[in-house]
């Protein structure tokens, strides 16, 4: 072609394995391989799970702080969050919280807190952070976000007037809230939550039914936590008139979500919207030839609204052509050609375990290697 290829990168982690920046880089090279004088903008994307302080850290040239926190069974951990260059925090609720910390032996939202989530949100306002962006995916927990919430002064009280106790067994025990020891500087601060679940606190289709299984709720205890939501979201609503357990979203990360929004007038917006949106990434994608995305995996899924679909769609609205790289391809996948996509590759390059394809080196040359093969093809249609 007569001039240098545009390109824009927008690759979301391959958990476990590559970040977004990471990903984005592996692509990179693959095309510089084709392209050597390619204009290639890499940026990066989360939905509002793992991954998200990185994005928003490396595409708005951030850093990290690290303090020490709660973990969901009250071990003390180390976890670090993101603060960016205006003071914005920003913080994934699984750094401290998450699901990956916890043995398969030791999930069980009975006992499980959010207490070390509301411990890296005061910490931030302790170092003069006052706007923040929460990631509140990959939770361990089913409190209702009352551990989050007492970590900032709010007292959630048994008959006695003593805190309760950690989970869904603390929140059992939940007869009246208190507001009269929380941090002053609360009320300065505003709160913008990442997040896709549109899942209510409570029923059928609430965090109890839906989401805690996967956390290693018993099913006779899930019944038990629904009630116990019910009832502490009765309580709420005589705190803030507003407060609704049927709202989307407040069944997010076991009713973190409803704490959020009713306790500390959180905002909740889909992960990958807010953070291109924070970014600037439309922009960059009017003036692109090619859009490049993708996640660990592609499935039925990622066309619900995870960042490849919206990235495809943001780069559907300016007519650009959209490929997307991804570690495995499972069924449903071609619904992701419907949603803006044109073409999906997996990366994986020959026969191995699942620990050596998350290998990051492997996973990066993997990617670096399939995209070089992409773009090679699309060489010949540009010559």
């Amino acid at each position: 072609m007569d001039r240098k290829l545009k390109a824009v990168i927008a690759i979301d982690s391959f958990k476990g394995s590559l970040t977004s920046p990471e990903a984005g880089n592996a692509a990179a090279e693959g095309i510089r391989r084709v392209f050597p004088d390619a204009d290639i903008v890499i940026g990066p994307v989360a939905d509002g799970g793992e991954g998200t302080a990185d994005a928003l850290v490396s595409g708005l040239n951030g850093q990290f702080a690290e303090t020490e926190v709660t973990d969901p069974l009250g071990r003390r951990i180390t976890a670090r969050y993101g603060i960016l260059p205006d003071n914005t925090a920003v913080i994934e609720m699984a750094a401290a919280s998450g699901l990956p910390l916890l043995t398969d032996a030791e999930r069980d939202p009975m006992h499980t807190t959010t207490y070390g989530t509301g411990e890296l949100i005061l910490d931030a306002v302790h170092r003069g952070c006052r706007s923040f962006i929460i990631g509140i995916g990959g939770s361990a927990t089913n409190d209702g976000g009352i551990g989050c919430l007492q970590a900032l002064g709010f007292g959630m009280l048994d008959v006695s007037g003593k805190q309760v106790g950690y989970g869904a067994e603390g929140l059992s025990r939940l007869a009246r809230i208190s507001d009269t020891d929380v941090i002053p500087e609360l009320r300065e601060c505003r709160f913008h939550v990442a997040c896709d679940v549109t899942n209510p606190l409570c029923g059928e289709n609430g965090c109890s039914a839906v989401f805690a299984p996967q956390k290693g709720a018993s099913p006779d205890s899930i019944p038990l936590m629904d009630g116990y939501l019910r009832r502490y979201a009765g309580l709420t609503k005589s705190c803030n008139s507003k407060a609704s357990p049927d709202t989307p979203g407040a069944g997010a990360a076991g009713g973190l979500g409803f704490a959020l929004m009713y306790y500390l007038n959180a905002e909740l917006s889909p992960g990958a919207d807010l953070i291109i949106r924070m970014t600037g990434l439309e922009d960059v994608i009017k003036e692109a030839d090619i859009v490049v995305t993708g996640e660990g995996c592609l499935d039925a899924q990622t066309a619900m609204g995870k960042a490849p679909a919206t990235v495809a769609g943001i780069a559907k609205k300016y007519g650009k052509p959209v490929i997307a790289f991804s570690g495995i391809v499972r069924e449903g996948a071609e619904l992701c050609n419907e949603h803006g996509i044109d073409a999906f590759f997996p990366v994986l390059r020959s026969v191995c375990t699942q620990e050596e394809a998350m290998d990051k080196t492997n996973a990066g040359s993997n990617l670096a290697g399939t995209a070089e093969q992409v773009f090679r093809t699309i060489k010949l249609q540009v010559r």
